[in-house]
């Protein structure tokens, strides 16, 4: 008799700073879409379920409106949420600048002395030629803060997956659902 995949429930938000490409993201690893058009968002919920090794994750995605230096992180934003996707653009060094001060907002509504599972992802890099963030900079960013980095392409689906398997492989890494010696394997349903 074979077994159920177990059914676990993850609630992960995606924030950073305007026009970064947060729905972008998000919509293209929900949907398998992307639109060239930019209409800012004010905040969605989207669902999806992601077949990872032997579990289910039911996902709630949270994507955020763009956060400047006075923004508050929202209560759909904080409340429940297991992990962030911290996004800024490789082609902004705005954006790399604002998701430092992003990151400590977020640390200090959550308590610093919280290990909040984070991914740190530098966006639009199908733009490599107008590259304003140096990839050894982002990875020293990431590296200080202890989190993976990765960069990504909405617009070719370049690492789309990744960044949120990423992040739900940082989410589970303490309870002991995904269990390294298991197959290697992942499907989207």
């Amino acid at each position: 008799m074979k077994k159920e995949p177990q059914l676990v429930h993850r609630k992960v938000a995606v924030l950073g700073f305007r026009a970064v490409g947060k729905t972008s993201l998000t919509n293209s690893f929900v949907s398998g879409t992307f639109d060239e058009t930019y209409d800012p968002t004010i905040e969605n919920t989207h669902h999806k379920i992601v077949r990872f090794r032997k579990v289910n994750f039911n996902t709630d995605i949270v994507d955020t409106a763009g956060m400047d230096e006075y923004s508050r992180l929202s209560r759909n934003a904080s409340v429940g949420v297991d992990g962030y996707v911290l996004v800024f653009s490789i082609i902004s060094r705005q954006s790399f600048d604002r998701i430092q001060q992003i990151n400590e907002s977020l640390l200090s509504a959550l308590g610093d002395a919280v290990d909040i599972p984070r991914v740190l992802v530098g966006s639009i890099c199908d733009l490599n030629e107008q590259r304003q963030v140096p990839y050894r900079d982002a990875k020293a960013l990431a590296d200080s803060w202890k989190v993976p980095y990765l960069e990504c392409s909405s617009k070719t689906g370049q690492n789309v997956n990744e960044v949120f398997h990423t992040l739900l492989r940082e989410v589970s890494k303490d309870d002991d659902l995904l269990n390294e010696h298991e197959e290697n394997g992942c499907t989207i349903l």
